[in-house]
């Protein structure tokens, strides 16, 4: 790649419209119902799915977005999509498609799901939510499936759309206290981690869900097209003084994301990457009857390549640079600076399995030099993921 490429960064910025002119590109670039609110801090925005997402807010720091999250709430406007299958067939479509046995998502249950390439090959993956025995919403990362349905939905009775809902993320430990004195009125019945409710916010009706790419405690809102979004948007702001609750951009996951081992679609696998050489083996199911890649996964490595890594003083530079005295022999795929830990965090993936955790290295860093690094698994910390479902409480204090 040319260097001058290498270290240009690309945004998306917003600007009023000037004209009556029809503007066709703009399919490509839709903007979430709520993205108004994030237009006082000169936002920058990248694409997801084809929708705007903040890369930055110019109101707060990336360290300040990560502190808010782990020690408060925190709001951010997402890019994730969802997609609605539903029907008779929709479970047996989804059993075909995902690697789990879809038949054990209960209605009002999510699911972490991903699909594979009849080789094996990972495609995306998202969270499945169960809205009734024949009704679901996949939130699927940033990539393709709609046309993966409708490929393997032939002599199905089955419906799949976009049904143009868009989500909102609200995290932290105060998040739940946070839902409470939103809800117009009872707190759900059951609401446990991965679980989804059907609530009124705002005299609004809509979905929310526990699962979040944080792994913080946390929840999402979906809106759907229906509801008054700015009545609904100016609440959550409103109650959310109360909280100090600010309007954040994709920088208040990143290092958390990292941290928790929480892999992203398009960088830390891609068609090339099995479940197994990912680390994500507990989420395949060979027993269940047939599914697209299974052949391919009964005979594929069952090693796992995909580990964390911490960098001394510096943050990994994307990309083949990972060495073992001297040699290539691994790929930075997503990198950040963590307050929290004091170093660089990275997910990586290496040429070889038993290049794995407590295995020094040196890594090319985006100061230009190397600097040393250790392997580890994932999470860093939190191994039993306590944080999320609300049994590790303890706020960390900012460093």
């Amino acid at each position: 790649m040319n260097s001058k490429l290498q270290y240009t960064r690309f945004v998306v910025k917003a600007f009023p419209s000037r004209g009556d002119r029809p503007r066709e590109l703009t399919r490509t670039m839709a903007a979430h119902p709520l993205s108004f609110q994030e237009l006082p801090y000169d936002p920058e925005y990248t694409l997801y799915n084809k929708r705007l997402t903040p890369e930055s807010l110019n109101h707060m720091t990336d360290d300040d977005m990560y502190w808010a999250v782990r020690t408060g709430v925190i709001l951010r406007h997402t890019g994730e999509l969802p997609i609605e299958i539903s029907g008779p067939d929709a479970e047996k479509l989804l059993n075909r498609v995902f690697t789990r046995d879809i038949s054990k998502v209960k209605p009002g249950r999510c699911s972490y799901q991903f699909a594979c390439y009849h080789d094996g090959g990972m495609i995306n993956d998202g969270v499945l939510l169960r809205l009734a025995c024949d009704r679901f919403w996949m939130a699927q990362a940033d990539g393709e499936l709609f046309a993966w349905y409708k490929a393997h939905a032939v002599g199905l009775d089955v419906r799949i759309h976009d049904p143009n809902v868009w989500i909102s993320q609200i995290q932290g430990p105060r998040s739940l206290e946070f839902l409470r004195v939103v809800l117009d009125g009872k707190y759900p019945e059951s609401f446990k981690y991965f679980d989804c409710a059907t609530v009124t916010i705002a005299e609004q009706t809509v979905v929310i869900s526990r699962s979040g790419f944080s792994n913080e405690l946390g929840w999402e809102i979906y809106l759907s097209p229906e509801i008054d979004f700015e009545r609904l948007g100016a609440h959550l702001l409103k109650m959310g003084e109360a909280f100090d609750m600010p309007l954040t951009a994709i920088p208040v996951f990143r290092a958390r994301r990292i941290e928790a081992g929480l892999l992203s679609a398009g960088c830390d696998f891609d068609q090339t990457t099995t479940p197994y050489a990912a680390g994500l083996a507990a989420f395949v199911d060979l027993d269940k009857s047939d599914f697209i890649g299974r052949k391919a996964l009964l005979a594929a490595p069952k090693d796992c390549v995909t580990w964390g890594m911490r960098v001394d003083g510096s943050v990994a530079s994307l990309g083949r640079g990972i060495r073992i005295n001297d040699k290539l022999v691994g790929r930075v795929c997503s990198s950040t600076w963590s307050p929290y830990l004091e170093c660089g965090v990275a997910i990586v993936r290496m040429d070889k399995a038993e290049q794995g955790p407590d295995a020094r290295v040196t890594v090319d860093c985006i100061d230009e030099r190397s600097h040393s690094a250790v392997l580890c698994r994932m999470p860093f910390y939190d191994e039993k993921r306590e944080i999320p479902r609300g049994k590790l409480v303890a706020i960390p204090e900012r460093k």
